[in-house]
C-alpha cells in the first residue's frame, strides 16, 4: 500500500491551468482501482492518495504522469506502508 503525498510548490498559482488533466488523471487512477482514496491536504497544502494493487515502479510512473507533477505544480512524495493493523471496515486493505 502506498500513501502518496503531493504538497504544492512555489508554482500553486499554476494548479488552476492544470486542474482538469489533475482531476482526469485521479479519475484513471480509481477506474484502474490503483486508488483507494484523495483528498486535500489542509490547509491548503496539497493532496493525498492512498493507492493499492500496484508495484513501487508502477506507482512512480502513475505519480509522474500527474499534470501536477509534470508541470511542478506540486512534489510527490510516495510512502510504502506494510499495513499489519486494521479496524474491521478497511480490513481489506490488509495482505
Amino acid at each position: 500500500m502506498f500513501i502518496v503525498l503531493l504538497r504544492f510548490s512555489d508554482k500553486k498559482a499554476r494548479a488552476s491551468d492544470f486542474m482538469d488533466g489533475h482531476k482526469a488523471w485521479l479519475q484513471q487512477g480509481f477506474a484502474d482501482g490503483v486508488f483507494l482514496l484523495a483528498g486535500s491536504l489542509q490547509p491548503g497544502v496539497g493532496g493525498g492518495i492512498l493507492a493499492d494493487g500496484a508495484t513501487l515502479e508502477e506507482i512512480e510512473a502513475r505519480v509522474g504522469e500527474d499534470p501536477f507533477v509534470a508541470e511542478n505544480v506540486v512534489t510527490a512524495e510516495i510512502l510504502d506502508m506494510a499495513a499489519s493493523k486494521a479496524d474491521d471496515r478497511l480490513a481489506f486493505l490488509l495482505n
